[in-house]
């Protein structure tokens, strides 16, 4: 199969997978990749494969795409697609919770040499990289992570980029237990896609939808949290988008519960597999998990260094600085200092987030 009749059948395959017949572009696309002798036919043929397997939720067949698309561009011996390759590898691993190889190829990603698409892809790699260090619970690196892919989106004007980091935003404020700017992130989301989303994929509609419910449901405004996770089911049913799908089921299951709907809410009890030990009435193994508990918020830097209170166990405003450091609000608000109280950094201005 030479170049023209190659780049003619990935066309064919993008308008089936735009029109929801997924399992038919994904045929086109595999034959393609099985008889193409076009390096760069194959090498785009098989970024269409990683984004469709991971919108399927197929993360394992995922990572086999973008581990070829790399010995592919190793082949093209072109930066740019270097570079692209290696990012599909590092939101591959970041589907599959490998998340410190995740950062390694993202910190891969950002050592290679100028090319002209890093302007493009370097927001990507930094979300993706944010995404990993909030899975581990390193939460400052997330949040400088998250703070450049912002500066990256306001730079370049990408909106699609900006919409995705304040829906990674949202779950890192929901799992700080900052309910207002949980809710406040996927709004800004939602506001990007009606002002801007006309030709972007539905998924953007139903991750933002998605993110507001969850922030809905923490603050108990549980109507907005049922509606909002309504609308991103019917969107993920639509597109077969079953990670979404998933999440939506859990989050259906925590609005039920909130609900005092006990019988719903086993759903929850069926997903998760954690949080077994605690009603046992063993005093000393439980002494062992409180002093286990202060030494990761230690470690995890999960504290205000005004009051001393840990972050994460309630609904509290917080306020993030150019540093990265977060604090209660009230506390910088009543405190006199221009500089950070835990790095003394000069600046108190905050930041994007």
């Amino acid at each position: 199969m030479g170049q023209d009749q190659t780049k003619q059948q990935i066309e064919k395959g993008l308008q089936l997978y735009q029109s929801n017949q997924t399992e038919k572009a994904l045929q086109v696309w595999t034959k393609v990749l099985e008889k193409s002798s076009d390096l760069m036919g194959r090498f785009r043929v098989l970024g269409c494969l990683v984004t469709a397997h991971s919108e399927m939720g197929r993360y394992k067949e995922m990572l086999k795409f973008a581990v070829v698309q790399i010995d592919t561009a190793r082949e093209l011996e072109d930066a740019d697609f270097l570079l692209e390759s290696y990012l599909n590898l590092a939101r591959s691993n970041e589907k599959l919770c490998e998340f410190h190889k995740t950062i390694s190829y993202c910190k891969t990603c950002l050592g290679l040499p100028g090319t002209r698409a890093g302007a493009q892809l370097g927001g990507q790699v930094s979300l993706s990289m944010g995404n990993a260090f909030l899975g581990l619970s390193v939460f400052q690196k997330a949040l400088e992570s998250f703070e450049k892919a912002l500066r990256y989106a306001h730079n370049n004007d990408d909106a699609m980029l900006e919409c995705r980091v304040c829906c990674s935003l949202g779950s890192f404020y929901a799992q700080v237990k900052d309910y207002e700017k949980a809710l406040f992130f996927p709004c800004k989301a939602a506001e990007l896609v009606n002002n801007y989303g006309k030709g972007w994929s539905l998924k953007y509609r139903a991750m933002s939808q998605y993110h507001m419910a969850v922030a809905y449901r923490l603050l108990g405004h549980l109507g907005s949290a049922m509606e909002c996770c309504e609308e991103s089911m019917k969107i993920a049913l639509q597109h077969g988008d079953r990670p979404l799908q998933a999440l939506c089921l859990l989050c259906f299951a925590d609005i039920h519960r909130s609900r005092g709907d006990l019988e719903l809410s086993q759903l929850k009890l069926h997903c998760l597999s954690e949080s077994i030990y605690r009603s046992k009435g063993l005093q000393r193994e439980l002494r062992a998990h409180v002093v286990r508990f202060h030494e990761c918020v230690e470690e995890m830097e999960l504290y205000c260094g005004l009051c001393g209170e840990s972050i994460g166990e309630k609904n509290s405003r917080l306020q993030a600085l150019p540093c990265s450091h977060i604090f209660h609000l009230r506390c910088l608000q009543n405190n006199g200092t221009r500089s950070c109280p835990n790095c003394r950094r000069s600046s108190m201005k905050p930041g994007f987030v």
